[in-house]
């Protein structure tokens, strides 16, 4: 990535274009981001910036964050995320990153952990079919159903969908296009949705794979 930033999703809503078609879009408070540290290939071994987000009191850190944002002379922030870069010129310990180094028309990689779910079953988990509602086959409809042969192998394969744990997962999602920037508000609008419920924190990155 040559650029990127962390935001914290607002929520859903939809614009109109000067055409007159209506864009759902997600709204993306960006920035600004202050710059905790910088790591070059020479110091670390790679690039990449630490950023901040939301500023927060110093007694709602521990000792090893707040030490970060005292010796970077940064106020205290309540997220921390790194973020790798190709190239770290131009950046300095101390300075910021604004919604406004993208701009509408970009294509952005959106990073964010998905809304979890809890336990749940194999029907919403994994898209399954219920079983037949006839005679013989309850008491359960919604049973994940056979789990292979016999005596062999005599035991359920690996990665077989099953219930559990639905959600929580990093997810990434490639190629959306930003329709606007408000840089007053520090606002970014991406078309379609990104990862996670209202409040997470998200990635914003320009886009790996040329669309």
């Amino acid at each position: 990535m040559n650029k990127a930033i962390i935001g914290r999703k607002v929520g859903m809503t939809q614009i109109f274009a000067e055409d007159g078609r209506v864009i759902p879009v997600t709204v993306v408070e960006a920035g600004p981001c202050p710059v905790v540290q910088v790591k070059t290939v020479e110091t670390d071994g790679y690039s990449a910036l630490k950023l901040g987000l939301i500023e927060t009191s110093e007694k709602s850190l521990n000792k090893p964050d707040l030490g970060q944002f005292t010796k970077a002379k940064v106020k205290p922030c309540k997220v921390l995320k790194e973020v790798r870069l190709d190239s770290v010129e131009g950046y300095q310990v101390g300075g910021s990153v604004k919604a406004d180094i993208f701009a509408a028309g970009d294509h952005v990689d959106v990073a964010g952990v998905t809304k979890g779910h809890g336990y749940t079953g194999v029907i919403k988990r994994w898209n399954q079919r219920r079983l037949k509602e006839t005679h013989g086959v309850g008491p359960v409809h919604r049973e994940p159903g056979s789990m292979g042969a016999n005596s062999s192998p005599s035991r359920v394969f690996k990665q077989k969908h099953l219930a559990g744990q639905y959600g929580v997962e990093n997810v990434t999602i490639q190629n959306l296009e930003v329709v606007r920037v408000d840089a007053a508000r520090n606002a970014i609008l991406i078309k379609g949705a990104i990862p996670g419920p209202k409040g997470s924190i998200v990635t914003i990155g320009d886009s790996v794979k040329s669309k």
